[in-house]
């Protein structure tokens, strides 16, 4: 069963963006025609995004934080929040929040079907419906029996030949030592936590690799939290995001754009690894400006023809990097 909450945004600024970039480009008219037909099959175009894993782990947090909403109702009881998957319409973004797992045998068996189904669902092209499945892990536990027998025998042998599409991440960084070796005052993990997380990391891929020939790179975040008594900001949110529009269809990914928080705070603190807000804001770059001119012989005059889409981009993630690109061409060094 699918519930649906009444809650729904508008994906409007970087298709109005686009119009208007496409309408004043000094391009011939072919190629305009050519333009906006490709814009209005990018309005069409939507994301859909599974996350699931055991109670617990933080997937409403984890979509509040990225998403900047609080569609998805967190849990303060030893209750799970979510028991059926709840459907969150965000634009052209859409978050299948699943179940969670580890609440008994019954509910379990009913919760596996629910996730089969949705992952055996095909869309109006017969494609499969689900174009990311985000697997949560909790970061501290040393007993995973159920997330793997979630990511084994019940999401891999229903991904299809397109495993590329599952990304598995480990949340609740910070308690992974219950709370210890955690620098609270910079928001990130010390030395030896980070040896630790890492040997978790290491140690679920391994496990996934051996049982099912499956390959994963997982990584390790905080969602962060807020109370009525203190709040954290989370931690290598920037790198999640940056795994996840990376294993969205290229086409697909411009429903991203108008949906991520734009609270430069949630992105603040990563392990530094990559700058991972640019190479976000150049996948997002790249992929809408090819998709809107695809079929269009406009070649190096992408960079001006879409300076617009590339201030709303900007806007988008850029805000996240400390307000940096007024037009995003300046990271390509347009």
């Amino acid at each position: 069963m699918t519930t649906t909450p009444s809650f729904t945004t508008t994906s409007g600024d970087i298709f109005e963006a686009l119009g208007k970039d496409i309408a004043h480009a000094p391009i011939s008219e072919s190629d305009r025609v050519t333009m906006l037909r490709n814009l209005q099959n990018l309005r069409n175009q939507k994301i859909n995004l599974l996350i699931t894993g055991a109670t617990g782990v933080g997937k409403s947090s984890t979509i509040n934080a990225l998403f900047e909403t609080e569609v998805a109702k967190v849990g303060t009881s030893p209750n799970p929040e979510t028991m059926d998957i709840s459907k969150y319409e965000l634009g052209n973004l859409v978050i299948w929040d699943s179940p969670g797992l580890g609440d008994g045998k019954e509910a379990d068996t009913r919760h596996a079907k629910g996730i089969i189904s949705k992952l055996n669902e095909v869309d109006s092209k017969q494609a499969p419906l689900i174009d990311v499945v985000l697997v949560l892990v909790e970061a501290g536990s040393r007993d995973l029996g159920t997330t793997f027998e979630l990511i084994n025998n019940i999401i891999i042998p229903n991904l299809g030949p397109n495993t590329d599409r599952l990304i598995v991440a480990l949340n609740q960084a910070d308690q992974a030592m219950k709370g210890r070796n955690w620098d609270r005052q910079h928001n990130k993990p010390m030395p030896a936590l980070c040896e630790f997380l890492d040997t978790q990391i290491a140690s679920v891929a391994r496990r996934i690799k051996e049982s099912t020939g499956v390959g994963v790179t997982p990584m390790y975040f905080s969602a962060g939290y807020k109370d009525a008594q203190e709040s954290q900001k989370p931690y290598n949110l920037s790198k999640l995001l940056y795994h996840i529009v990376k294993h969205t269809p290229s086409e697909k990914r411009v429903a991203y754009v108008d949906t991520i928080s734009r609270d430069p705070e949630m992105w603040k603190c990563d392990d530094k690894v990559k700058e991972y807000t640019k190479e976000v804001q150049a996948t997002l770059w790249e992929s809408v400006t090819s998709a809107a001119s695809k079929g269009a012989s406009i070649g190096r005059d992408i960079g001006r023809v879409f300076g617009g889409v590339g201030e709303t981009i900007g806007a988008a993630v850029g805000g996240f990097v400390g307000g940096v690109c007024g037009a995003i061409g300046s990271l390509f060094g347009w």
